[in-house]
């Protein structure tokens, strides 16, 4: 009867044995040497080439503003036109907010009207149409308001904004914010007339056009060009009505 054992094949002591032993670790080190190596080569050359995704703004244009006015007729499939932004390339026509935006220049003392010089309008798909915030301010010293001015700013969602500047001088200022949606006019047909009315800004008042669109770039490529701004393609050159609140009057 013949008995198997678990015993290891060779005497463990011996000399072959251990160069075998050796053998085999210095092999499984420069296998794992090797994969390192490699992995390090493929991040290096993935680094070098990244791709990232950021969000590109491209300004479309820049036009400076002249005065606010409305439409002296009624615009062709744009019922809702009730203010207009006259600018020296073109109009801008507000289909919504416009209403409010007028009732603010109107019923508010011209004078202590400060419009936000920032302002930036999205044009989504660069189409004529575009949207954003209308910004601007009403400040007066506090012993002149009167209890209908706060009934007003509460009915027109004003916020106090008062700064330390204000304090100073025993003013009060208060914010407003309108949601604003438009189209791209050509400009107005009466342009000549109302500029002529004011003289010119010693620094320009400009408001800018832009879209913005999500692009893979490898990071060393570079930015794109500006594109034109297109106007709506059934737009013409219209009349306006200035407002009494006039954008040179209170900038100069």
């Amino acid at each position: 009867m013949t008995l198997y054992t678990n015993k290891p094949f060779g005497n463990p002591d011996s000399s072959s044995t251990r160069l075998i032993i050796k053998s085999v670790v210095m092999g499984t080190a420069l296998a794992a040497v090797l994969a390192s190596s490699g992995c390090a080569t493929g991040s290096l050359l993935e680094s070098d080439n990244r791709v990232s995704s950021k969000t590109v703004k491209t300004v479309l244009s820049e036009d400076r503003i002249v005065a606010f006015g409305r439409p002296a007729q009624p615009l062709a499939k744009m019922p809702n036109a009730t203010m207009a932004i006259v600018g020296e390339k073109n109009s801008y026509v507000l289909t919504q907010g416009g209403t409010e935006m007028v009732n603010l220049l109107t019923k508010l003392t011209p004078k202590n009207i400060q419009v936000d010089n920032d302002m930036a309008f999205y044009v989504p798909n660069n189409d004529g149409y575009f949207q954003g915030q209308m910004k601007m301010s009403y400040a007066k010293l506090k012993d002149e308001f009167k209890r209908s001015d706060y009934q007003f700013f509460l009915q027109n969602s004003g916020q106090d904004c008062t700064s330390a500047s204000d304090q100073r001088i025993g003013a009060q200022r208060f914010c407003f914010e309108v949601p604003i949606k438009g189209a791209i006019y050509p400009q107005v047909s009466n342009f000549n007339l109302v500029q002529s009315k004011y003289s010119a800004l010693t620094k320009p008042y400009t408001v800018t056009f832009y879209n913005q669109s999500q692009q893979n770039e490898v990071s060393r490529s570079g930015t794109n060009g500006a594109q034109k701004l297109v106007l709506l393609p059934f737009a013409l050159a219209f009349d306006v009505v200035t407002l009494p609140f006039q954008l040179l009057d209170s900038l100069n």
